[in-house]
């Protein structure tokens, strides 16, 4: 248990943002799933849709925080390099 006032609100501040954590890393998943499932299918507007919005969803967690930049850049270049060779053959 915290001690100080100070103490009582960083505990308050680390519980709120971990859960705005864990929210944006279900999305993330969760738009990344749509997209492999997707690769599984033969619809490239779709592929090309989901694609798009996973990288958004990366993206936008790295300029929040959740995720470090150097990671988002490596899970988004998967991502394409996994579309480039679905729609290459």
């Amino acid at each position: 248990m915290a001690n100080t006032k100070s103490a009582v609100k960083t505990a308050m501040q680390n519980t709120r943002r971990a859960l705005r954590n864990r929210n944006i890393k279900g999305q993330v998943r969760t738009t990344v799933r749509a997209f492999r499932e997707a690769l599984e299918g033969n619809d490239k507007d779709l592929l090309q849709s989901t694609l798009n919005a996973a990288t958004k969803a990366i993206r936008t967690s790295a300029s929040k925080g959740v995720f470090k930049k150097e990671t988002a850049a490596r899970r988004v270049s998967r991502l394409v390099k996994s579309y480039n060779k679905a729609i290459a053959g």
